[in-house]
């Protein structure tokens, strides 16, 4: 078996002692959704978390952790991050603000630290999977421990279906 690559972000909870065990997929390039990668991995879309990075018109970048079949619901993340409105950052900017790219961005590790929004359905299971610094990498980690890493803020982001957005 092939040893598995490091990321910056596995490093960075190396080094503060947080457990978390890598878990490698096959990742197709046509299809980066968090719902194929659940079923390559063969776990609950709701336990796989993606990472967003949104801009608020008050606080700058922030970032919002939230279950994979969801949607960011923008006035929830604007209430919560203290901004009147937010928007995701273009795909462009992804790579120069937080040194991800699209499909392989972390919570954990990004270019300087954002304030960072975990929805509250985090708890509701012992571990969660979120993106391990690249693409074909997840971390497998306790909510508990990413949300005390990073220094999240528990709360709930998504909108329920029907639920109006902006």
């Amino acid at each position: 078996m092939k040893k598995l690559q490091k990321t910056n972000a596995a490093r960075l909870l190396d080094k503060a002692k947080v457990q978390y065990e890598l878990i490698p997929y096959e990742v197709d390039e046509q299809d980066l959704g968090a719902e194929h990668l659940a079923a390559t991995i063969g776990e609950d879309v709701n336990q796989v978390f993606k990472t967003l990075v949104l801009r608020g018109d008050k606080t700058g970048h922030l970032v919002c952790v939230i279950p994979g079949a969801c949607e960011v619901n923008l006035k929830k993340a604007a209430k919560a991050s203290g901004n009147k409105k937010v928007e995701m950052i273009h795909m462009k900017e992804l790579l120069p603000t937080t040194g991800y790219i699209r499909g392989g961005c972390s919570p954990v590790g990004m270019k300087k630290p954002f304030p960072t929004y975990i929805h509250s359905t985090c708890m509701d299971f012992d571990h969660i999977f979120v993106s391990a610094g690249m693409r074909g990498l997840q971390f497998k980690i306790k909510p508990s421990d990413l949300v005390n890493f990073v220094g999240a803020q528990v709360c709930d982001l998504t909108s329920i279906e029907g639920e109006e957005d902006a």
